[in-house]
Parts: structure tokens; sequence; C-alpha cells
């Protein structure tokens, strides 16, 4: 076969078989949506890969969360005779550290024998627009009246007058809450529940917290044995550091308390200062440690609740996140036990209810030697409604080792 001008023509080329380009032509668009079907699948699995272990994360550290309906139900018994809710946004929880020897963990720190009492009792404001948080410190050994309580067999005691940590052991949570209304006319919130070994495990989920000792320390009582110096405590040494009392300072309860304080307070400046809140893999082992130390009312119960309030606090500036004592002094009768000092301590009550602000000072800085603050105004000629009384404490800025 030839072409018009009389030469041989080339064979013509063999046809394509079915599915596959022509010579020359671009890459078929079958083949380019196969391949983009594949990525595209690959990409939705390990969506849905992380989704799921995200998920099972969550689950996870949800469920580490023990509620505590007792109290919650035996509260509700008592609504009538309770203080008001609070109008303004702002909050009021009652952390307690169970001195319990029941459950894994606390029965080396001595005998089970069935009661518990309340090692440490903090109120925690939480100021309306996340601008202050004051922690009060509730002597263990502070006189008060406590309420008549329901006890775990359903028994109920009697109202009395006796030492503060004596409710917890009466009738549990609620009625440790309920004395500390009747003290102070504050709505409690919220409460928490933390024991010896989820006290333990918090601190070795932020890699320890650093303190400052002027002299050794060798505590068999408090299983604690420290040199002198600046060192990292880690759980078991950093509970010993803050239960010790014959071994550190003069012995008294004032003092253990204002080293509880100074504790938490470099404890909220270290997870402040590392980013914990902001880096998933230091946050993880922080909240599985949390989740699982804590026993809650149903309205603090759930992983969101919980990381909401740990937000709430990383907003707070350190110099805004303050320790002190409740205004008290020794009882008249009983050296031993504390009494409430006044006008002060109502004085400080009242700023709380109100949502107003308080003022804390260190010990140094006070001229008059009183313990627990006297909340006096900054300016004593300005009229009452408009003064911010000033109370002995700190501020988490303040380095323990300061």
């Amino acid at each position: 076969m030839t072409d018009r001008a009389g030469t041989p023509a080339e064979p013509d080329p063999p046809a394509p078989e079915e599915g596959e380009p022509e010579p020359g032509a671009p890459e078929a668009p079958r083949r380019r949506h196969h391949w983009l079907r594949w990525t595209a699948l690959g990409c939705a699995l390990v969506v849905l890969a992380a989704a799921g272990v995200g998920w099972w994360f969550y689950r996870k550290l949800d469920n580490n969360i023990t509620t505590d309906t007792t109290a919650d139900a035996e509260l509700r018994r008592y609504e009538k005779e309770r203080p008001p809710a609070g109008t303004s946004a702002a909050r009021n929880i009652l952390l307690i550290g169970s001195d319990t020897r029941a459950g894994e963990g606390n029965r080396k720190y001595g005998r089970d024998q069935g009661t518990q009492r309340s090692d440490t009792t903090i109120l925690l404001h939480l100021a309306a627009g996340k601008t202050s948080a004051t922690a009060v410190s509730v002597p263990r050994d502070l006189m008060v009246t406590i309420p008549s309580c329901r006890t775990a067999d359903g028994a109920r005691t009697r109202e009395q007058f006796a030492q503060f940590n004596w409710a917890f052991e009466f009738g549990g949570t609620a009625c440790t809450i309920r004395t500390v209304e009747k003290l102070t006319g504050i709505r409690i919130d919220h409460h928490m529940v933390i024991d010896f070994r989820g006290f333990k495990k918090m601190v070795d989920a932020v890699d320890g917290v650093e303190v400052c000792l002027k002299e050794p320390v060798n505590d068999p009582d408090a299983k604690l044995k420290l040199p002198a110096g600046r060192q990292t405590l880690h759980g078991e040494q950093a509970l010993g550091f803050v239960r010790a009392r014959k071994s550190l300072g003069n012995g008294s309860d004032t003092e253990r308390m204002d080293r509880q304080q100074q504790f938490l307070g470099a404890l909220v400046n270290k997870v402040q200062s590392d980013g914990v809140l902001l880096n998933p893999t230091k946050l993880y082992p922080v909240l599985d440690a949390a989740t699982k130390a804590v026993t809650t009312d149903p309205g603090l119960d759930s992983l969101k609740d919980l990381y909401d309030l740990a937000r709430s606090m990383r907003a707070i500036p350190t110099e805004k996140v303050q320790f002190l004592t409740v205004p008290r002094r020794s009882y008249h009768l009983d050296a031993n036990r504390d009494e409430l000092v006044q006008p002060a301590a109502s004085e400080l009550f009242r700023q709380l209810r109100e949502d107003r602000p308080v003022l804390v000072t260190p010990e140094s800085d006070r001229q008059d030697g009183s313990r627990g603050g006297d909340g006096k105004p900054d300016d004593p000629d300005a009229p009452g409604p408009s003064t911010t009384p000033t109370f002995t404490g700190r501020s988490a800025a303040e380095g323990v080792c300061e």
C-alpha cells in the first residue's frame, strides 16, 4: 500500500487494548480517580483511628472519676438550712484531704479502724471572671459547731461543739460541708476528696515539686528522711513533707498548714510554667492521675468538668492565686485547739461570700505578729465597703524556696 507520493506507507500502529491509554495520550482519568479513592480511604482510616484512640482515652479518663452520690443526697435533705446559692459566676469548692488508711496504698500509714478524719481542708474560692483564686485553709483543730449528722450506719450524731476534723469522722463529706457552711455562711458549690495515694500520684504526674529545707529531716512517723537544701520531692517524700509535724518547724499544725500552702503554690506554679495544659504528652499523665485521685460531687464528675476547672485556674495569673489560713488563735480553754479571731474571720467570710477581693501579705511583712491575718483594710481612713482587707498568706508566684 502506498501513499499519494508513491512511497511505501508506514504500517498502522496496533490498536490499544481496552482500558489502556493511546500512545502519547494523557493518563486516563480512571486511573487518577482510582489513586484518589485509595488516598481518600487511607486518610479516612487515619482520621477514624485517631478519633477512636482519642475517644478511648477520653472514656478511660472519664471512667476514672469516682462520684460521691451519698453526700449529694444527704445535702439535699438540708437544702432549706444551707446558705443560698450565689448569683454571680463565682464558685466555691471544698477540697478535703482524707487521712483514711483504707484502700490500696494507704494502709502503710497506720491501722484502719473504720474511721477517717479530714487531714486537710481548703475552701477554694474562684472569683467571677477568672480574676483570682483564694484558697483558705481550715485548721483541723479549730473548735466549731458540728451539726447533727447521719453516720455511715444510718444513725445520727447530736449537734456539738468540737474540733473541726471530727465532722468528717462523724458524717463524711456531707457533714464537713454543712459544718463549713454553718461556720462561714458560704454556699459550697462543689467538693473533691483526695486520699494519700491520690496525692502521691498527682505529684508524680508533674515529675515532682521543688522545696528548700533549712536543715535535714528524719521523721519516721511521716516516712520522711531528707537532707538540707534545695531538692525535688516526688510522691512519698511529698506526702511526708505536707503531713510532717514533729520534725519540721515547731511541730504545730500552724506551720504544717503554711507548708501545705507553700507546696500547693509551687505545684500550681509548676503546672502553669511547664505548659502542662497545652502539651498533650504532659497533660495526659496529669489528667490520668487527677481523675484517679479524686472523689467528686455529680457536678464535677466528668473529664470535661475537671478540665474546664483546670482551664479556669490556668487563666488566673499566679500572683492572683492566693493561699491563707482562716484567722485563728489558741483556744482559750485548750492551747492545743484553735478558735476564730473576730471580727477578722467574719470579714474574710463576707468578702468571699460576696465575691469581693482580699489581699494576702507574707508573715514577714506583718508588724503585729498575729497569725492568720487580722482583716485590716489597706487604708484605715477609707469607707468600709470600698476597702480591701489584708490577711497573712502567700501567692503561687512566690517560690517555695523564697
